[in-house]
């Protein structure tokens, strides 16, 4: 029976599982070739880097095929040598030429003897070819078919492993994670090379397709938790999905917070760290930034350096950190409460200087510190918008040049250059950059509450931040973890970091499942040998 006559026949009544009558839905592939192909040449515009190849497979070239690509997107060499060229060089004149006949199930056949890739999947519709022919993937499609094949063949030019730029250490891993997901989760299984390590995967963006993956330690996580992420993420409905910064803002607790209530980061120890605390991390497919929940507000204090180094160190820095804080958050305030309203304060020599200072200003402190802040924000987006060469010296040189001359001109107090000068260099002891922006937001209003109600406005604004912060939640884990409510044994890695051997637990309220990491804290506590004997003939 010829294949033009088995496929009239089909249409009536159907001889093979793959081989189905045309189908009425626009949407589902036809069985013929040439509809296919017109369909994605009017569908996709007939772009040009959309390349479609019709060649002839099967006993003596009887059967009509067709192979799409997207140019760019997919590996071309690796799709001439192990795809065309097997099907059109090395199977004909072999035996298992006569099992690409149209008798046989033939997609069946190019599957389990034909195709030298790891990847293949069966497309029956236009949706999931588009999405797979836009992902990297090459279609194959045979005459006489409603249904295709997807091989894996993705490859593009992208950005290699390297150092992350946000969150440098002096000691640990260089690694940062690159723009492709794979490559992310790769490095994540590099460094928890657990079999309860598992993955989910998720496509937001009707129209970008962004892959989204979940991944988490099975046994450790909170299967709650696990549940309001998959929640939250199900219930995006948007276009596209450009970076991780749009799911943020999706699956946040308070969009309207200063505080982030999601953590981000580019290296993967720190990933590796999280989860290993029983957090979810959240990777998206196209930036380097990936998402951990919950987050706590002492996560934000938080370097990895801090557990590499020696844990007096890591401690003192950590204190130091928290110490920047509120530097950076009150210092402009205190100072202009202070010269305000309280200026009995001050011992009387500090206070005759700093009147001799404002004598001749015509501004008061707060709207000498207004200028002296906005002017100094204007620098620092002005650094890091300019090349990379010479927007440090600019921040730099235009920082000294306009201070200096605002001294001199009369118009901005010596004292308060030093304030907002510390002010600025104390927002960047933040080893995050969301939490910095609080700061640097937070600031103008305690700077407001100052020159109205002196220490008494400044008392009354730490008191609603406080109340703020306890009411804040991250994915139902209160912020304040565990400061409040307060936890005693979770105080190990808040404002001191403890040696590493007594970290024998996981935070309570983040991990109720598998709170041990390690069954005898004590084993593992370093135990020099005695000196008995030693030293002596």
């Amino acid at each position: 029976m010829s294949f033009l006559k088995r496929r009239n026949i089909s249409k009536v009544q159907s001889t093979s599982p793959s081989r189905t009558k045309e189908s009425s839905s626009t949407n589902d592939l036809q069985t013929s070739l040439q509809d296919n192909i017109q369909h994605v040449k009017d569908s996709l515009g007939e772009s040009t880097d959309i390349v479609i190849r019709e060649i002839r497979i099967g006993k003596g070239g009887s059967v009509k095929a067709g192979i799409f690509y997207t140019d760019g997107l997919s590996d071309t060499p690796a799709l001439q040598n192990f795809i065309m060229e097997s099907l059109m060089l090395d199977i004909p004149g072999t035996e298992l030429e006569e099992k690409l006949t149209p008798e046989q199930d033939l997609l069946a056949s190019l599957k389990d003897f034909a195709m030298t890739v790891g990847e293949i999947k069966d497309v029956t519709n236009f949706d999931d070819l588009f999405t797979s022919l836009l992902s990297g993937d090459a279609i194959l499609l045979v005459d006489g078919y409603s249904e295709g094949l997807v091989i894996g063949n993705k490859h593009w030019v992208e950005r290699g492993i390297t150092e992350p730029t946000s969150q440098t250490v002096v000691r640990g891993p260089r690694e940062g994670f690159s723009e492709n997901l794979r490559v992310n989760t790769a490095l994540v299984r590099r460094k928890l090379k657990d079999p309860n390590l598992w993955m989910d995967s998720k496509v937001i963006g009707t129209r970008t397709k962004t892959n989204v993956a979940i991944m988490y330690i099975n046994g450790v996580v909170n299967d709650k938790i696990v549940d309001e992420v998959r929640l939250r993420l199900d219930r995006i409905d948007i276009d596209g999905i450009l970076e991780s910064g749009n799911i943020e803002g999706f699956i946040e607790d308070s969009s309207f917070s200063p505080f982030p209530t999601v953590f981000n980061t580019e290296r993967p120890d720190v990933v590796a760290a999280a989860l290993l605390e029983g957090r979810i991390a959240i990777l998206v497919d196209g930036t380097p930034f990936v998402l951990i929940v919950p987050a706590l507000f002492v996560q934000f204090f938080q370097s990895p350096e801090d557990y590499y180094v020696h844990t007096g160190i890591g401690s003192l820095i950590r204190a130091l950190r928290f110490l920047a804080f509120f530097i950076a958050l009150l210092a402009p305030a205190f100072f202009i409460a202070i010269t305000t309203f309280n200026q009995a304060m001050l011992p009387p020599a500090l206070l005759i200087s700093l009147t001799a200072q404002r004598e001749g200003v015509p501004f008061p402190a707060f709207i000498e510190a207004v200028i002296m802040e906005v002017t100094f924000e204007i620098l620092r987006e002005a650094g890091i918008r300019m090349p990379r060469t010479i927007g440090s010296a600019m921040s730099i040189v235009g920082a000294y040049v306009i201070g200096t001359a605002a001294v001199e001109a009369g118009i901005i107090s010596a004292a308060m250059v030093i304030i907002v000068s510390i002010t600025a260099i104390s927002s960047f002891v933040s080893p995050t950059y969301n939490l910095a922006i609080s700061v640097r937001i937070l600031r103008f209003v305690f700077m407001g509450l100052a020159a109205s109600f002196g220490l008494y406005g400044i008392a009354v604004g730490l008191v609603a931040l406080i109340l703020h912060l306890c009411s804040l939640r991250s994915f139902g884990i209160p912020y304040m973890t565990p400061l409040a409510p307060f936890n005693l044994p979770d105080q190990k890695d808040t404002v001191v970091v403890v040696p590493i051997w007594r970290m024998f637990t996981r935070p309570r309220l983040i991990n109720q499942k598998n709170r041990v990491r390690q069954q005898d804290p004590d084993s593992a506590k370093p135990h020099p040998p005695k000196n008995e004997g030693y030293g002596r003939k």
